[in-house]
């Protein structure tokens, strides 16, 4: 084959046509296989319009509308054009038109047309009130509107009935007798001018068959209206006995009875979802009945504890067919015969909270009086009480409440019961009216009582079940009971001189035997409390010696001296961590009293360096008590520097170098990794920089010498043994002190010189520098790498 082209570039031209050629056939195959997924695709119908409303709804609305325009049009024509006809054409227009619409749905039933038969009969319910006003106007004006309203609407009621139950496929005549019904006798009652005790026997007589027909009818339009009609009802007529019982419960107490029967039946046989609030309002009727009888032949101040008891009896009644019926683990609320049970538990559990509640403010003025007392300490004078003329059978209450709870076999019934014996105790002074030693020892009583149960709550668990018996909880409410009542009792001791020994001698004691045989934390709670009363002996003692403040804190640096012998002898026991706590924070007081004098508090600080020093002996207290020991012996010579009225920095700083020295010292000989600025920084800064900032306010020359001196020989062993804090702290200072001294002479110097020069020199440095810049900062990081070496 010939060719006018060399073989290399016709090659090339043959290389160029086939990729060409590839890249073209490429595209018509992503275009082929395109359409093929196109054809097979499944084509979509076209989009019909979706109907906005079904035709059942579109049906029903214009039902109801057809229906609401006749009802008006009858409406009109009773009360607009009646009086253009004779009374014939009146009774036949009303007669034929009624009857039209009570039978029309007759036939349309049969057609299957039920919609517009419901529609037609509704029209025909209205038109049968209108016949009956109609009767009113023309055949009986005289009667009583009320009067007649009641016996049309029994009249209406029974026609409806006998109409829906002829017609059975009509939904709304039945819902509609249903309605009408509640109407005879209440107004029947208000007719004859019954009060409003009547009504609410009206009410509930009404109720009674409403219920009936809830519980007995199968369809559920009628079940529903009767149910919600008996609801209504029933609700007003028990409201309207509770009301009636505050003023005058023998009247109310037959209506309260009466209420909870039905209420009763339906927890029984009702629905599962009414039945026990419905339990839950028959007891709360059934005590509302009995306690208003108790109520009418007790005094006054009987009144809340005759409900009390009321409500106690008829939970133990409940409790009691509960256990009777040992039903188990199937014994679930919503059952109906354990409906009754709990709803009459709960009910008489709620009564019997509304009354703790109102036995509550003897409680909080028994536990607030001692600490609210304006009496001064050891006046002798005690505080009037907060509470006067409460009833004193409050107490009676939680009492009740108390041993109703302790009842139970259950481990919060038990701790609910062990609170309300502490709240009784606390309120019986207060009640009672005791004077100030019954009340004093009555307090120490309940303390103590509270702290046995701390120490053996295994006597207030018994009769409880195995998962139940759980000490725990009931021995840190009786704790926190028995320290609320010590506390309590500490703050009415303080009235009297000796009743505070005795109170903090009794409590000392108690809180020794808690720390002793108690277990867990509230062994170590006991012995702080211990610490603490120990503590207020002390300061009790001083205070009897007449000691100012200042003395009476050194004399209270005699507990913490015990605590940390007392440490030293448990070790490390748990207990010792927080005896020692204890003792440090009756320190800190000790050492705030004596603040007022400066001379006292410097003593009280070394005596507290000492005990801290005592303590550190011990290895396991050492990493913190050292560093104690250390500040308080610090603060103590500052004080005392203070007192002696010396003014040199060196002097306070002095004696914090020079041991933080020897204690870098010796870290470097333990530890030669150790950086310098960690062994020697801190104490070369305590003294070197106050020192510096002294001397650059020093117009003298002597500290100035010094502190350049000292700055020079730290510098120089630093630079000796490679040491980095002790060259950099030393040459700062060193520098920062040589300017102090050339400061004045530069002033004179730069005041000489014309305006212009300091500028220049400044602009001639910059030069210097940017020209030298490379090789400053080779230089600096020489000088970084070399810092960066040592330690």
């Amino acid at each position: 084959m010939d060719s006018s082209l060399p073989p290399a570039e016709e090659l090339v031209l043959v290389d160029r046509e086939l990729a060409r050629l590839d890249a073209h056939r490429a595209q018509l195959l992503a275009r082929r296989d395109w359409l093929l997924r196109v054809l097979h695709q499944p084509v979509a119908p076209p989009a019909v319009p979706r109907p906005e409303a079904a035709p059942r709804s579109a049906q029903n609305v214009l039902l109801t509308l057809g229906g609401v325009l006749l009802t008006v049009a009858a409406v009109a024509f009773t009360l607009v054009s009646w009086g253009s006809m004779g009374i014939g054409g009146r009774a036949a227009v009303l007669g034929a038109v009624t009857s039209a619409a009570l039978l029309g749905p007759v036939a349309l039933l049969r057609k299957g047309l039920r919609s517009t038969a419901e529609s037609v009969a509704a029209l025909g319910l209205v038109l049968t009130v209108l016949d009956a006003y109609a009767l009113h106007r023309v055949a009986l004006p005289d009667t009583g509107a009320l009067s007649y309203t009641a016996s049309a609407a029994a009249v209406l009621a029974a026609v409806w009935t006998a109409y829906g139950r002829a017609l059975t496929g009509l939904r709304i005549p039945l819902p509609a007798a249903v309605a009408v019904a509640q109407l005879p006798l209440p107004l029947a009652v208000l007719a004859a001018g019954g009060g409003a005790p009547a009504i609410a026997w009206a009410a509930l007589a009404t109720a009674v068959p409403d219920l009936v027909v809830a519980l007995r009818t199968k369809p559920a339009a009628p079940r529903i209206a009767a149910f919600v009609a008996a609801g209504l009802l029933g609700g007003w007529a028990l409201l309207s006995g509770l009301a009636l019982s505050a003023g005058t419960p023998l009247r109310a107490a037959p209506l309260l009875l009466a209420c909870a029967a039905p209420l009763l039946y339906v927890a029984v046989r009702g629905l599962s979802a009414a039945a026990l609030p419905s339990a839950i309002l028959a007891g709360l009727s059934l005590i509302a009945a009995v306690g208003g009888l108790l109520r009418s032949v007790l005094p006054e101040v009987w009144a809340v504890p005759g409900y009390a008891v009321c409500a106690v009896a008829l939970a133990a009644l409940a409790l009691r067919v509960r256990a009777a019926a040992a039903e188990g683990a199937q014994d679930a609320p919503w059952r109906p015969a354990s409906a009754v049970r709990h709803g009459l538990a709960w009910a008489g559990g709620g009564v019997l909270g509304l009354a703790l509640l109102w036995a509550l403010p003897p409680v909080a003025a028994g536990l607030l009086g001692p600490p609210a007392g304006e009496a001064a300490p050891w006046s002798g004078e005690h505080a009037e009480p907060m509470l006067t003329g409460y009833p004193a059978t409050a107490p009676l209450v939680v009492l009740l409440a108390a041993g109703a709870l302790a009842a139970l076999p259950r481990g919060w019934a038990r701790r609910g019961a062990l609170a309300l014996v502490w709240a009784l105790l606390t309120a019986l002074p207060v009640s009672l009216g005791l004077s100030y030693s019954p009340t004093l020892a009555l307090l120490l009583l309940t303390a103590a009582a509270g702290l046995a149960g701390a120490v053996r709550p295994g006597l207030l668990t018994r009769g409880l079940p195995e998962a139940e018996a759980s000490g725990e909880g009931v021995a840190w409410i009786a704790y926190a009971g028995g320290l609320v009542s010590a506390v309590d009792a500490v703050a009415l001791g303080l009235d009297a001189r000796a009743a505070t020994f005795v109170v903090l001698g009794v409590l000392l004691a108690l809180f020794v035997g808690v720390a002793v045989l108690a277990g867990g934390a509230r062994r170590l709670v006991g012995a702080c409390a211990a610490v603490l009363a120990a503590a207020g002996l002390v300061g009790a003692a001083a205070a009897a010696a007449h000691a100012g403040p200042a003395v009476s804190g050194l004399v209270l640096l005699v507990v913490p001296a015990g605590t940390v012998a007392l440490g030293a002898r448990l070790r490390r026991h748990r207990v010792a961590v927080a005896v020692e706590g204890a003792g440090a924070a009756v320190a800190l007081c000790a050492l705030g009293l004596t603040g007022g004098r400066p001379a006292l508090l410097a003593l009280a600080l070394a005596l507290g360096g000492v005990l801290a020093a005592a303590t550190a002996v011990r290895p396991e207290r050492r990493p913190v008590s050292s560093w104690v020991a250390a500040a308080l012996f610090l603060l103590a010579a500052w004080v005392r520097l203070a007192v002696w009225e010396v003014t040199t920095p060196e002097a306070y700083t002095l004696p914090v170098t020079v041991p933080a020295l020897v204690v870098g010292v010796l870290r470097r000989r333990r530890d030669p990794q150790a950086s310098s600025w960690t062994a020697y920084g801190p104490g070369l800064a305590a003294t070197l920089l106050p020192s510096l900032l002294a001397a650059w306010t020093d117009p003298g020359w002597l500290r100035p010498l010094l502190l350049g001196l000292g700055a020079l020989v730290v510098t120089l062993l630093g630079a000796r043994y490679r040491l980095q804090a002790l060259l950099l702290l030393g040459g700062a200072v060193l520098a920062l002190d040589g300017l102090h001294e050339l400061a004045p002479y530069v002033v004179q110097v730069v005041g000489a010189l014309p305006r212009w020069l300091p500028p220049a020199l400044a602009g001639a440095l910059l030069l210097a520098v940017g020209a030298t810049y490379e090789q400053r900062l080779r230089d600096a990081r020489r000088l970084r790498e070399r810092l960066g070496r040592m330690r």
